[in-house]
């Protein structure tokens, strides 16, 4: 199945260079492409993409707003694509509030070419891009500047979770991938996945990326923790 991606961003340039490199892949298609956020959303809900490439800063519509144009529940609207940010450590303002509105992950713009391939088709597949490395750096400065709130909704629906549960819940938003935790646990991987799936069901979240935010908002885990 060949995933449709349109590519966001307001140098020429970065659109040209990363729409030859996805379109070689004989799995994606690159449909459409757009100078700014508004046109972005214009361009998404004509040719109905699987994947948006979004960078963060650009004119007329920055790559925030239109994410969350994109992926609020809007009456009417059917399609909602997964949106993959493109950005650089000194917008992590920006990257914060994007997950928030329900962006898959965030990918840095100087990220070699197979790891933009990759997180093209991870994220296509319905999973988020919280790459361990960017995530033990960039998560917990969001979450500094938001100081987590240990009292009220999210920290009570931490208690529906099983010390298990919870104990993968905060692995995952200190960064570690299935396999670390598996290590760290001593678990199968496939027991971790299960683990995560069910996190994520009883806490009603979307994906990986949102199970991050929740756990630093319900005060599980603290900014700067190793």
């Amino acid at each position: 199945m060949t995933i449709r991606v349109i590519i966001v961003d307001d140098q020429a340039m970065v659109r040209a260079g990363f729409a030859a490199l996805l379109a070689a892949q004989s799995d994606i298609d690159v449909v459409g492409e757009a100078p700014d956020g508004r046109r972005g959303v214009e361009v998404s809900r004509t040719v109905h993409p699987d994947v948006v490439l979004m960078d963060v800063r650009m004119p007329e519509m920055d790559g925030l707003a239109a994410a969350r144009e994109l992926l609020s529940p809007a009456v009417g609207v059917v399609h909602r694509p997964k949106v993959l940010m493109l950005t650089t450590f000194d917008v992590d303002d920006y990257v914060y509030e994007a997950l928030r509105a329900g962006a898959s992950g965030f990918l840095l713009k100087d990220a070699p070419p197979a790891d933009l391939i990759s997180a093209v088709r991870v994220v296509a597949a319905g999973d988020a891009l919280l790459a361990p490395s960017v995530t033990r750096r960039l998560i917990a400065d969001f979450a500094r500047q938001r100081p987590a709130a240990p009292s009220g909704g999210p920290a009570l629906r931490l208690s529906g979770l099983t010390p298990r549960e919870t104990e993968v819940l905060e692995l995952i938003a200190r960064g570690l991938s299935n396999q670390e935790i598996a290590a760290r646990l001593v678990l199968a991987e496939q027991t971790v996945k299960t683990h995560i799936g069910r996190v994520l069901a009883k806490l009603g979240l979307r994906d990986r990326a949102q199970a991050v935010i929740f756990a630093y908002e319900s005060g599980l885990v603290a900014p700067g923790e190793a």
